[in-house]
């Protein structure tokens, strides 16, 4: 394989510096590991969160009118988590260290937007979605241009939890997310909050 870098621009010519390097099949296959043990990584640690936060807000709002539509969810991010339990060792992928924080984390801001009202849980879970279902796209993305037949099963599970998280997301948004107390500051923290976990999982 032939990868090309555009190395820096010669103000004076105008002219690019271009690097020339053939990849090895061993360089191929490490790189191509990296990614998936990347993504396998991430996304076993963001639906361990997901169904950490759905945990915290059924346990604040589980006898309220929307119990029933959380438990749904829930039931949904069970079965997320369920598959990513089992890629891990499918695919021999090493797991975060950082699941112990997960694992209170997400029970802490998914009780913490409930007691604010169903609408802050809502708010709370426009906000995850929306960061979880950006982030599948990017993977989808890379998965399609660089392996879509060698990894078509990861692709079309991706793709269908993909679906799953934007129903979510939608729901939110049907049950007066948009009605939380500062609404706009409450979703960006929380998605700044979101995109720097996926951030840390990939490196720790």
């Amino acid at each position: 394989m032939l990868r090309v870098t555009i190395l820096s621009r010669n103000s004076s010519r105008n002219l690019n510096r271009i690097n020339f390097r053939f990849l090895s099949t061993e360089e191929l296959a490490a790189e191509e590991r990296a990614k998936i043990d990347k993504i396998i990584r991430v996304d076993h640690a963001g639906e361990y969160g997901a169904d950490r936060i759905y945990a915290g807000q059924l346990a604040v709002l589980g006898k309220t009118d929307v119990g029933p539509t959380i438990q749904h969810m829930w039931d949904q991010e069970k079965e997320h988590l369920a598959t990513f339990n089992k890629y891990i060792p499918e695919y021999r992928v090493r797991p975060t260290a950082l699941l112990p924080i997960w694992h209170v984390a997400g029970y802490a801001l998914g009780a913490g937007t409930a007691l604010l009202g169903k609408e802050a849980a809502m708010a709370c879970t426009v906000a995850v979605e929306s960061s979880i279902t950006e982030h599948y796209n990017k993977q989808i993305r890379e998965l399609s241009t660089d392996y879509p037949e060698k990894h078509e099963k990861l692709i079309a599970t991706l793709s269908k939890f993909r679906d799953d998280e934007q129903e979510h997301h939608d729901t939110g948004l049907e049950h007066d997310a948009e009605k939380a107390p500062a609404y706009q500051l409450l979703t960006a923290a929380i998605k700044v909050g979101c995109d720097g976990a996926i951030w840390l999982t990939e490196k720790i």
